[in-house]
């Protein structure tokens, strides 16, 4: 099962970024074990329209462009469902029993998403209920990836 992160905005050069690398690569490295494969971060660019309401519209626009057909996409919001790393672990291993080929992960700018990629989305997750920057979302996201690569094979990075 391919997993692609799609992210509204760019990350900057920095020890975010390099954060974001090293777990996307610890991920890539081990997830082929558990029949997972890291296929793509997708940055998708910032709207400059002039309210919240046309930005959202704009990169959620955007974003449906780049879905494959038939995949599941799990969107990252704050009124998500808030889950355990085991939990998050069997909802990616579910989708891969399934016979899901490509699993997206989004990650909305600023704003937010609007309701056209909520209602698309197949599993609304939050990351609590305090507001995170950008950078550290796609932190905390890419090590969850690579944790749930850990709790699938049984690997003692992830302890009970």
């Amino acid at each position: 099962m391919h997993v692609s992160i799609f992210a509204v905005g760019r990350m900057k050069k920095g020890a975010e970024q390099a954060l974001v690398h090293h777990y996307l690569d610890r991920f890539s490295k081990s997830c082929s074990a558990v029949g997972f494969h890291f296929k793509i971060l997708q940055e998708i660019s910032e709207s400059r329209a002039p309210t919240a309401c046309q930005r959202m519209e704009e990169e959620g626009r955007r974003l449906i462009e780049f879905l494959p057909e038939k995949c599941r996409l799990i969107v990252l919001d704050e009124r998500g469902k808030t889950v355990s790393s085991f939990a998050f672990a069997e909802q990616l291993g579910f989708y891969r029993d399934e016979g899901v080929r490509d699993v997206i992960i989004a990650l909305g700018g600023p704003d937010g998403h609007n309701e056209q990629i909520r209602n698309r989305a197949d599993f609304l997750l939050s990351f609590g209920f305090m507001t995170w920057p950008h950078q550290i979302a796609r932190i905390l996201l890419t090590e969850q990836l690579y944790r749930a690569v850990t709790i699938a094979s049984n690997h003692p990075y992830h302890r009970f």
